[in-house]
């Protein structure tokens, strides 16, 4: 899954971004109350068990 498709899916629950970092990015979940790193390439493919983990913190799974 790109970072991309991955951004869209967390704004769609209402995760928000709460800073910009150099290579990542710092995520808030209102569903998990939960933050979360996101990497900052949105072409770039993340790996499937880091896309599952920030799912999982997000409140997508």
């Amino acid at each position: 899954m790109k970072t991309s498709e991955l951004v869209k899916k967390v704004k769609k629950i209402g995760c928000y971004l709460v800073e910009h970092g150099k290579e990542h990015d710092k995520w808030h979940s209102p569903v998990t109350g939960k933050d979360f790193r996101m990497p900052r390439h949105p072409s770039k493919e993340i790996p499937t068990g880091t896309a599952e983990q920030i799912m999982k913190d997000a409140g997508l799974k």
